[in-house]
Parts: structure tokens; sequence; C-alpha cells
């Protein structure tokens, strides 16, 4: 997540899909209550079996440690900054990016870009149930509140496949949406039917999906028992992907 390293792999991440993503502010979504076709760019997850108790507290000051795809190692800090319930990533790593990062369960999924604005950059985070369903949690950069979607696999085996999405956008409105999930070397294709395509890692039974097209990266981190975030992340265009440990100050 160093300057060039980081750059070039936001440069690298126009050329891997032919689409990009249309992501939708919440302000942009109808208030229906059962046919509105939002989604992660818009809402997200309802509910999450992990989630029954109160989050961490992963608010504070970071020394950052981290590998490039390429291995080129790195350091930095890291400020996590909460914003209602979700929090704002502000990474100094040879240059600055800056993200929007949501906690569902013991994972945080962030996604960011370079520079001081991760303006159209979203994130959703899945956990995946043992029927294959998904429950999941969303946000997006600049909005501080998040959205809820689960889904329930019609076709497919593991993780790929095509669901039915239902959920909530902040504002409290709900919708439904398709979504088709795919390999996509290491990582997965996300595509939902609102015109919304993300990369996601999957981690045992979690998958982070960073949202926003070329500019926007994605990291997902395991929130140690010690307060440690312990991350793998990545962005469009490739399928390698970097690691980073943050340690609180």
């Amino acid at each position: 997540m160093n300057a060039p390293s980081r750059s070039r792999i936001l440069i690298a991440l126009m050329l891997f899909f032919a689409c990009v993503i249309a992501c939708k502010s919440t302000g942009s979504t109808t208030n229906t209550s059962s046919s509105q076709t939002s989604g992660p760019s818009s809402s997200s997850p309802s509910s999450n079996s992990k989630a029954t108790t109160a989050p961490p507290n992963i608010a504070g000051k970071y020394n950052v440690a981290g590998a490039n795809p390429n291995g080129s190692a790195y350091k930095g800090t890291l400020e996590v900054v909460p914003h209602g319930d979700v929090y704002q990533f502000r990474w100094s790593a040879g240059n600055q990016s800056d993200g929007v990062g949501v906690i569902n369960g013991d994972v945080v999924a962030v996604a960011f870009a370079s520079g001081a604005n991760g303006k159209g950059c979203g994130v959703v985070d899945y956990n995946i149930n043992g029927d294959g369903s998904l429950d999941g949690k969303w946000g997006y950069w600049g909005t501080d509140e998040s959205g809820t979607e689960t889904a329930t696999r019609t076709s497919g085996s593991s993780l790929e496949g095509e669901y039915d999405g239902t959920g909530k956008n902040p504002a409290g409105t709900t919708y439904k949406v398709k979504i088709m999930v795919e390999s996509a070397g290491n990582l997965y294709h996300f595509t939902w039917s609102n015109n919304t395509e993300g990369v996601g890692i999957k981690q045992g039974d979690n998958v982070a999906v960073g949202i926003g097209g070329e500019r926007c990266g994605f990291v997902a981190y395991e929130i140690k028992s010690d307060g440690t975030l312990d991350g793998i992340w990545g962005g469009y265009g490739s399928d390698k992907t970097g690691t980073e440990k943050a340690t609180k100050q």
C-alpha cells in the first residue's frame, strides 16, 4: 500500500473488467419496500450471525507494515476514525490513501482510494453461512451509516453461483437484487442486478468485496484479540494480493 505500488495496482485495475461499477449514493434510492434494486452500492446485508455483541473498538492510530503484491515491503501509519456506524481509514505509507470500513463480526472490510478522498468507493462484507447463504453489511465513503444485505444462493456451489438478495438502505428503505458470483483467480467477481460490480477476497467463512471501479482497492482485516488488524488487500486488474498488519500505537 505504498505510494508507487498502490498507484500501479489501482491503474492496473482498470484493465480487468469491462464494466465499471455504477455506484449509487444513498440519496439515489427510492422509497419502495420490495422492488427497489439497490445493492451494496446503496444497500446491503440485513443480519449478521456473528455480530450479536457490541463491535470491537478499532478507532485510533496504528503503525502498519505490509507487503505489496510484488513482494516489496512498506511501512507507514494508519488512523481509523469512527463516523456513525462506519469508519474512515486514512493511511500514510509513502502516499496518502483514504477509505471506508465496516465491521462484520471479527472482520473489518475497507474500500480505499489513493489521495485524501475515497469518494465513490464502497465495501460490503459477508459472512458465509452453512447453507451457502450470505449475511452482510455495507458502507460508502462519505456516508456515516451502513446498510445490510442477505442473499440466498439459487444455483452454483461453494461461493460461486447466483443469489437472490434482499437488503435495507441506511434510510430504512428495503430492496431486492440478483447477485452473480464468479471466480476471478484468487479473488471473486460480484455482479449485482443494479449494474454494480465488485471484487472480493474470501477468507474462511467471510468474503469482503470492494466496490467503486478501477480507482478503489479493498482490504479485509481480521480483528485480533489484542487489537491488531491483520489484513489482505488487492484491487481490480489482478488476482495478486498484498498483506498488511496494523498495530495500535
